[in-house]
């Protein structure tokens, strides 16, 4: 693999609606990141052995190296490499701010969105 690759759930429209920001910014400044839908079952979900709903609980972003990252630490490679978002990834690295934030997302963020989007889809 040449290149990182998001894995993200694109039948939640907040999930969608933010990777595809991102996914915008890296075509116009040519970042070399590709982004996979989980619906579509592609080459990041097969790799990471994960299945369709725990891909689904979180943000994955698969390095060009092969490592899986999960959650925060899938945001902060993804903003490294995004003009305007590094700064961001910066602030969101240091120590204590990781860990709320790390929190934030794992335990209130992603599980709400889990949620919502299941709920959402069973009305």
């Amino acid at each position: 693999m040449s290149k990182a690759t998001v894995l993200y759930n694109d039948e939640c429209p907040i999930c969608s609606f933010e990777i595809e920001h991102y996914r915008r910014l890296c075509s116009k400044r040519d970042i070399n990141i590709e982004f996979e839908k989980i619906s579509l079952g592609g080459k990041v979900l097969q790799a990471s052995r994960l299945t369709t709903e725990d891909a689904k609980k979180r943000l994955h972003l698969l390095t060009a190296d092969g490592k899986l990252l999960v959650g925060v630490e899938a945001f902060l490679a993804l903003w490294t490499e995004m003009p305007g978002y590094r700064v961001l990834g910066r602030l969101i690295s240091t120590p204590g701010i990781y860990h709320l934030a790390s929190l934030l997302y794992d335990r209130a963020l992603a599980p709400a969105l889990f949620w919502w989007d299941s709920y959402r889809r069973k009305s």
